[in-house]
Formats: C-alpha cells, sequence, structure tokens
C-alpha cells in the first residue's frame, strides 16, 4: 500500500495467481482487492460536491460517507437516490495522478537500467511494457470511460441468465466519480458461503467460463479484471 496504485495494483494480480505464491500470502494480498486503507468520507463528500456542483444533499437522498470498499485508484461508497434507487458510487482517490507519474517514472528507469546492464532484459522490452501499463492505468482514471464500458457489457448481456450488468446513472457520472446500480452478491471467492447457500459450483464454474468466451469471442469486448471483490 505505502509503494502506490501501481504496486496495489500487482499485488492483486499476485493475489489470484495461488499457485505462485503461499496461501497465507495470496489471502493478505487479496485484500488489496477492495480493502485498502481509505481516504477520509468527508474528502470524498467533497470530491462527488465538486464535481457534480451541487452540495451533496443535493444530488442524493442518503450518502454514505464511510467506504463500501477501497482499493488502489478509487474508493465506493453506498447512496440513495431521490427517486429511492440504490446505488454506489465510485470516488477517485485525490491527487492519484501525480502518484501514478511518479510510480510510472521509477519503473520506466528500473527498466531502462535493466535493459541497459543485462542483454537478456532487452527481450522483454521492459520499457515498452511500463509503456503499455501507463495507458492502462491511465485509462483505469476516467470514470466516464469506465460508465460508457460498463453500459456496452450491459447492452451485450440484455436479457441473459449468464451476467447482470448494473445500470449507469450517467446523470452524476463525471471524469472522477462513477454512480452505478447497486446489487448484491457473494463474491466468488467466498467458496465457504457459496456452498451453505446451496450454490451449485459446478454449474457456476461453467457459466463463469462460458461467459468470458461469449465475451470474447461473440462480442469481442471483455472485462479484463475479473478478480473477486465486493
Amino acid at each position: 500500500e505505502q509503494l502506490g496504485p501501481v504496486f496495489i495494483k500487482f499485488g492483486q494480480l499476485l493475489s489470484t495467481r495461488r499457485d505462485l505464491v503461499p496461501i497465507d500470502i495470496a489471502d493478505e494480498l487479496a485484500k488489496l482487492q477492495d480493502d485498502v486503507s481509505p481516504f477520509p468520507g468527508e474528502i470524498a463528500t467533497a470530491i462527488v460536491e465538486a464535481a457534480l456542483e451541487q452540495p451533496i444533499a443535493e444530488a442524493f437522498r442518503n450518502f454514505d460517507s464511510s467506504p463500501l470498499a477501497s482499493a488502489s485508484v478509487a474508493q465506493v461508497h453506498s447512496a440513495t437516490l431521490h427517486g429511492g434507487e440504490e446505488v454506489v458510487v465510485k470516488v477517485v482517490r485525490p491527487g492519484i495522478e501525480k502518484v501514478i507519474q511518479d510510480d510510472i517514472a521509477l519503473l520506466m528507469t528500473l527498466a531502462n537500467l535493466l535493459e541497459n546492464s543485462f542483454s537478456d532484459a532487452r527481450r522483454l522490452h521492459l520499457p515498452q511494457v511500463v509503456l503499455d501499463y501507463k495507458q492502462t492505468i491511465q485509462g483505469e482514471l476516467d470514470m466516464l470511460k469506465e460508465a460508457d464500458n460498463t453500459a456496452q457489457l450491459r447492452t451485450h448481456f440484455a436479457g441473459s441468465e449468464l451476467l447482470y450488468v448494473p445500470r449507469v446513472h450517467w446523470q452524476w457520472c463525471r471524469n472522477n466519480v462513477l454512480v452505478l446500480e447497486r446489487i448484491y452478491g457473494i463474491p466468488v471467492s467466498e467458496v465457504a458461503e457459496l456452498k451453505a447457500r446451496g450454490v451449485n459450483m459446478r454449474l457456476l464454474a461453467q457459466r463463469g467460463v462460458e461467459t468470458f468466451f461469449t465475451q470474447v469471442f461473440v462480442n469481442n469486448f471483455f472485462h479484463a479484471d475479473m478478480h473477486p471483490g465486493r
């Protein structure tokens, strides 16, 4: 966490590879998926108010300043619209752009150092890898892009029994604020809870594979960050 969002993302990735790291370490790294130390709720409230250009009470009937979950680039708060719909509000961390720029600069320095020092490292094209990652993580900071991707995925699976995608509340979305319909479920990583609820684990696995392959081979548009989380 102290190293910043780029390294948190790496930890999230490692947490899903229990074939590579010991289980106890994977369990700790899994906390990076949605249990990173949050920033203060009053700051989140101020960010939302500034983005929407109105007091929080005018935008939402209720807004919980205590986050539901917190990850590398944003945290999520529960809220209720004045029409009664339950929503979640994703708020980008303040000052995150500068932190990411510094992290990327450090990674680029290390990549160039390795490439210049070890001939074997040149095969890996490390500076290009860092540039690719820079483009990816900068895209994750744009909540309007995430809203558009969510809406497109929802359209692809409209009426499907495989996947339900929450509705985007466009009126309240900005480049640093995303508002989605709130839905409830059990993270796929909570196997004991799923079994206690009588979930057919074989069928769940089959549907998971079918969902992903449908995205890739039918729609040519897929969710590429499917780690379990709240």
